[in-house]
């Protein structure tokens, strides 16, 4: 049996979760995203650039 190129992945490695980042902030600029016991802010820019601060 052949092994995978390195060019190649399985689906499974390209399988990640995708958010909505508008979805995310419900339509506004800011969302709080928790890590453990840590929360971060998502903020959407008037560029339309995201930041995540702590």
């Amino acid at each position: 049996m052949p092994l995978n190129s390195p060019r190649e992945s399985s689906p499974q490695a390209e399988a990640k979760p995708t958010y909505d980042a508008i979805e995310l902030t419900k339509g506004g600029t800011l969302a709080n995203i928790v890590l453990d016991d840590q929360t971060y802010t998502l903020r959407i820019t008037r560029a339309g650039k995201l930041i995540l601060t702590k």
